[in-house]
C-alpha cells in the first residue's frame, strides 16, 4: 500500500521532469502533512501551494522539487533556505545534505518549524530568526542556497555567501503584472552566472 506522499511522487513529480532519485526518495519520506494546520491537512497533497499563518504559503511539492533537483544538493553540503514559512522544504533539504540553515523573518512562522522539525526527527536543520535578504553569514559560504521568496534583483549578501561550485535559486521579479522568473544561479570563482528555469508566482521577498 503506498503513502499518500509516494503517491505524490509517482503522479505529480515524476511525470513532471522530477528525475532525480535522491529527491524523489526525499519528497516520498518527508509527511507533508505535519507542516500544515490540522483544517489543511487534507489538502497535503494536492497539486498547488497552501496557505499558512502570517500571510504565507507552502510551496506546491512540484515547484519544491524542481527547485530541489536544479541546485543539486549533495550529502556532504551545507545549505541555506531563505523564507522557512511551515519548514516542509528544510526537511526535503535535510534528506540530502550535511546540515540545512533555514531562515525566517516571522518569529511566529520560525517557532513552529522549529518545533515541528525537532518533533519529526530532522536534527539537521537550524531555524534561525532574521532578514532572509542578508543571508546567513555565520554559516556561510553555502554550497546550496534555496530562496523561497521573490526579489526585484538577487540580494547581493545571497551571492556573496555562495561557495565556489555553489548553486542559488530564486525567484526574480520584475513587476507585479509579470510573472516571476525562477533563475538558478552558479559560482565558478568569482563568475555568477545564471539560466532561466521557468515562470513561478512566490510571495515577495520582504527586506527587513
Amino acid at each position: 500500500m503506498s503513502t499518500p506522499a509516494q503517491r505524490m511522487v509517482a503522479e505529480q513529480l515524476r511525470p513532471h521532469g522530477v528525475t532525480d532519485e535522491r529527491v524523489l526518495q526525499a519528497m516520498a519520506s518527508v509527511p507533508r502533512e505535519e507542516f500544515l494546520s490540522p483544517r489543511m491537512r487534507r489538502h497535503a497533497y494536492e497539486d498547488r501551494a497552501l496557505a499558512i499563518d502570517c500571510g504565507q504559503t507552502i510551496s506546491q511539492p512540484l515547484v519544491v522539487a524542481l527547485m530541489v533537483q536544479a541546485a543539486a544538493p549533495q550529502p556532504d553540503d551545507v545549505a541555506l533556505e531563505v523564507g522557512t514559512g511551515s519548514g516542509y522544504a528544510a526537511a526535503v533539504l535535510s534528506r540530502m545534505c550535511r546540515l540545512v540553515v533555514t531562515v525566517e523573518r516571522e518569529p511566529a512562522l520560525a517557532e513552529h518549524a522549529s518545533e515541528t522539525l525537532r518533533r519529526l526527527g530532522y536534527d539537521n536543520v537550524e531555524v534561525a530568526v532574521g532578514d532572509g535578504s542578508l543571508g546567513w553569514p555565520a554559516g556561510a559560504p553555502y554550497a546550496v542556497i534555496l530562496v523561497a521568496a521573490a526579489a526585484r534583483g538577487v540580494p547581493q549578501p545571497l551571492v556573496d555567501q555562495l561557495a565556489d561550485g555553489g548553486r542559488l535559486v530564486i525567484p526574480v521579479a520584475f513587476s507585479a503584472e509579470e510573472p516571476q522568473d525562477l533563475r538558478l544561479y552558479t559560482r565558478a570563482g568569482a563568475e555568477v552566472s545564471y539560466r532561466s528555469m521557468f515562470p513561478v508566482l512566490f510571495v515577495p521577498l520582504r527586506p527587513g
